[in-house]
């Protein structure tokens, strides 16, 4: 059996335990501590801390998301690290409301109800659930591979009640989007554990919400339009969405619905590459640029990001320049799965 240790974290002064074979994140999650985090996989540095004592070793990890100046100096990203003494960890990033109330992770069954494609690339996957699944507008989930002991994450685009959908990007040689054209079939089982995530809507906040999206990250989006449209929020609500052509758009009829029950809703369709004729529907140009041509007051909005990693970078970058402040930005960087999504 290893060994266990006892892991503080400042300046929040939470303590748990945690053995020498978890990782700290993992054990963390399991004991109702949520941590700030995003790929869970050493990919993104959403949950890059500090060490203040003790000794901890890392797993495989990106350069990119920790170097190897932050690593001599005590960073560590805690998705990766494994405790072998008692630690003291200071948190660089931290949601109050979040670290002690959030929704416990767990493992349900599903059954697929549905697997129906919505643009050339980009395909819906509904479960049901055999057990109530609860989990907060903008949190993902992560979907076990059949047969092997691996997964991928997707986020969640409904709400809780009922089927849950995921809004997947098929990727050539995809070890799960490969499934969605063959491999899977209505009434499959499959496992889902969550929900995790720290992108998620928050309760009681009145600024104006922008949400800025691209390919199947338009999934979170919808889930916190159908929960603001159900729970009759009066806050401003302007979404961008970022695509290629035209053909890449895709539920225009429900996002519309959705507004229509908002007190203040707008929808920009933003497109790289100009329409042969220009029906004045959509504005043209990469989203990020859009968002900055058409809101010059982007300090006093709530910023809601998913898509692509380069979108998410530029669109990040956007808001540095506005000077938001970082407690109004959510998002979940999630990496890149070329290599076998």
């Amino acid at each position: 059996m290893a060994d266990k240790h006892r892991i503080q974290f400042e300046p929040v002064g939470i303590e748990m335990e945690v053995d020498e074979d978890d990782k700290i994140l993992d054990a963390a999650f399991r004991q109702g501590i949520h941590l700030m985090h995003g790929c869970k996989e050493g990919q993104c540095s959403a949950c890059k801390s500090y060490v203040l004592d003790g000794d901890l070793q890392m797993e495989r990890y990106s350069t990119f998301a920790c170097n190897d100046a932050e690593v001599a100096e005590g960073y560590v990203l805690l998705c990766r690290a494994h405790a072998f003494s008692d630690c003291t960890i200071e948190l660089l990033n931290f949601d109050e409301d979040e670290l002690l109330g959030g929704i416990p992770i767990r493992t349900v069954s599903t059954s697929v109800s549905a697997i129906e494609p919505v643009t050339r690339d980009i395909v819906s996957l509904r479960l049901k659930p055999a057990e109530e699944f609860d989990f907060k507008p903008g949190q993902y989930a992560d979907l076990t591979i059949p047969g092997t002991d691996e997964h991928r994450s997707f986020s969640m685009a409904t709400t809780p009640a009922g089927e849950i959908e995921f809004l997947i990007k098929k990727y050539p040689g995809g070890r799960f989007s490969g499934l969605l054209d063959d491999g899977l079939t209505v009434g499959d089982e499959l496992a889902m554990t969550g929900p995790y995530g720290s992108s998620t809507l928050k309760e009681g906040h009145v600024l104006p919400v922008v949400c800025v999206a691209g390919g199947a990250g338009m999934a979170p989006i919808l889930s916190i339009l159908r929960h603001l449209s159900a729970t009759g929020s009066t806050r401003p609500v302007r979404f961008y969405y970022g695509a290629r052509t035209a053909a890449d758009l895709f539920y225009l009829d429900t996002i519309r619905e959705l507004g229509s029950g908002l007190a203040d809703f707008e929808f920009v369709a933003c497109l790289s590459e100009s329409p042969e004729q220009d029906d004045g529907a959509h504005e043209v140009g990469n989203v990020t640029d859009v968002v900055d041509r058409r809101e010059p007051q982007l300090s006093k909005c709530e910023t809601y990001l998913c898509g692509p990693p380069p979108m998410v970078d530029a669109a990040l970058a956007l808001l540095e320049h506005h000077a938001v402040p970082k407690d109004q930005i959510f998002y979940d960087k999630f990496t890149s799965p070329a290599t076998g999504a």
